[in-house]
């Protein structure tokens, strides 16, 4: 953990636990471990799969980017929206830049979206939660960790997580890195956060380690 992280220190509700990790680490596996756990998990992909759904949302995203954002069905195209936001590997500073200006434009629209609805889910948490998980791949690019108690990245090796989003997502090696690329870096994530779970795979070992962490978090915490 990098010295310049703190740990705020609620007393009076659950603590907030950030949860991110890298592309392909198994994040909602540990989100899924910890809500059986007993935490109240806000997950923010679900949410921006929501957020696309709304018709306020999907109206001002096709003023942007046109009807070919819409898949046949008339619902936006989140392949398509990747095309917008994440440029290619080997995209020029000016094509990188276009895209970081579109991701930024799209983020400032989804996540106030989001946001409410996490503070609405967690107003209503009860008291014997054992945490409350902001689940966010973005949560320290946006600026989430000042209002968390700890943070927790989940991470493995390079070719297990490109194995896995191959398998599960049909994703190229480039896919993996484009997107990877247009996140903060890993190793600085990294230093950022308060624990790390590695996952590579052994399910046992990686229950292990989230019932450890959790249990140093509630201890650090009452």
């Amino acid at each position: 953990m990098d010295a310049n992280v703190t740990m705020s220190s609620r007393t009076n509700s659950p603590p907030v636990i950030g949860l991110m990790g890298s592309i392909g680490a198994g994040k909602s596996t540990v989100a899924q471990m910890l809500a059986d756990a007993g935490c109240v998990v806000s997950d923010s992909d679900a949410l921006a799969r929501e957020a696309f759904k709304d018709p306020a949302v999907r109206e001002e995203i096709v003023k942007w980017w046109g009807a070919s954002i819409l898949d046949p069905q008339g619902n936006i195209d989140r392949s398509r929206v990747a095309t917008k936001i994440f440029p290619a590997v080997s995209a020029s500073d000016t094509d990188r830049a276009a895209a970081d200006r579109e991701r930024k434009r799209l983020e400032g629209l989804v996540h106030p979206w989001i946001h409410i609805r996490r503070r609405a889910l967690f107003a209503q948490a009860p008291s014997t939660a054992k945490a409350l998980v902001i689940d966010a791949p973005l949560l320290l690019e946006s600026n989430m960790q000042g209002e968390c108690d700890a943070l927790i990245m989940v991470d493995a090796p390079f070719p297990v997580r490109f194995e896995r989003v191959r398998t599960s997502r049909g994703w190229t090696s480039d896919e993996l890195k484009r997107r990877e690329n247009s996140q903060m870096p890993l190793d600085l994530k990294r230093k950022l956060t308060h624990h790390i779970v590695n996952n590579d795979g052994n399910i046992e070992s990686l229950r292990a380690q989230v019932a450890q962490i959790l249990s140093i978090i509630s201890q650090h915490h009452s």
